[in-house]
């Protein structure tokens, strides 16, 4: 895979793969989430996987020779860290310990659509007619999904507001990434953006520390693949794709993530999931497909 800045403009159907790459690794980040949630704090998991994640990341770097990025591509790099990485991945974590998993599902389900209308007004991307009914038809079945998972008693408000927040800071993320692209290659944007955001965990350190000691195995291992896979892999496969689409059209293609997360703890965690589940699903991957179309 070609990660520098000038192949940016060689549009190929690698950006398709990478693309396909990040759902699916997104998606099995909420199954192993669940395993290590009952170790680790939000704070605590959000910093372990994001050092893990910036430690191969820059390892990687290092072995590429790429350098540090332009002075023109920090601006996106450090906001990108400092919305998506950070404050979107403590969020989520937090907020799902506070709300049900539909109520989450739903909430974080705003996310693709603030994409969309923030890069129409900041990027100038336009709202093809075909993404907008792909985003309804999309955000349709999150809430379907949403409902089949809900326990019914939703959650407090504050679990909510903090999924409303990792929606919008989700948004703004990629939203400001895109011109870190114009300027630098997809792994340079992805390695500083991981590490920023894992700055602004620092705090959460400490509980890191206590909470590996007293953790298992295989809940350490969790962290470990989330740094590793959804995190380092994932979001430099993302900025990859990013570079080579429209970020509206991008952002719809993560309606497929609820759907694989239903197949998932299915097949994973043995949760069978109700059949309004795979009614959702089903609604999420047409949204995406016509979405894509075009």
């Amino acid at each position: 895979m070609d990660l520098s800045p000038a192949a940016a403009t060689r549009p190929d159907g690698k950006a398709l793969a990478a693309t396909a790459t990040t759902v699916v690794l997104w998606a099995s980040a909420f199954v192993s989430i669940r395993s290590a949630a009952d170790h680790f704090g939000p704070g605590a998991l959000s910093l372990g996987r994001l050092a893990t994640g910036s430690v191969v990341l820059l390892a990687l770097l290092l072995y590429r020779r790429e350098g540090l990025p332009p002075k023109a591509a920090w601006p996106g790099i450090v906001a990108s860290g400092v919305l998506w990485f950070g404050l979107y991945t403590v969020a989520i974590h937090w907020g799902e310990r506070l709300v049900d998993a539909g109520t989450a599902a739903m909430v974080v389900a705003l996310g693709p659509v603030l994409i969309a209308l923030l890069s129409s007004r900041l990027l100038h991307e336009g709202l093809p007619r075909r993404l907008v009914g792909g985003l309804a038809v999309s955000f349709a079945g999150a809430l379907v999904v949403g409902v089949s998972m809900s326990g019914g008693g939703g959650g407090s408000v504050g679990g909510i507001l903090l999924c409303v927040l990792a929606a919008v800071t989700y948004a703004a993320g990629v939203v400001l990434q895109k011109p870190a692209l114009r300027h630098a290659s997809p792994l340079q944007v992805t390695a500083f953006s991981c590490a920023t955001g894992a700055v602004v965990c620092l705090p959460f350190a400490p509980q890191l520390v206590s909470q590996l000691a007293a953790a298992p195995l295989d809940a350490g291992l969790n962290v470990l693949y989330l740094g590793l896979f959804p995190t380092a892999l994932a979001f430099t496969a993302w900025a990859y794709a990013l570079a080579r689409t429209s970020a509206a059209k991008l952002g719809a293609t993560t309606y497929a993530v609820p759907a694989l997360v239903v197949l998932m703890s299915w097949a994973v965690l043995g949760e069978l999931p109700r059949p309004l589940a795979f009614a959702g699903g089903a609604l999420c991957l047409a949204g995406v497909a016509l979405s894509r179309r075009g």
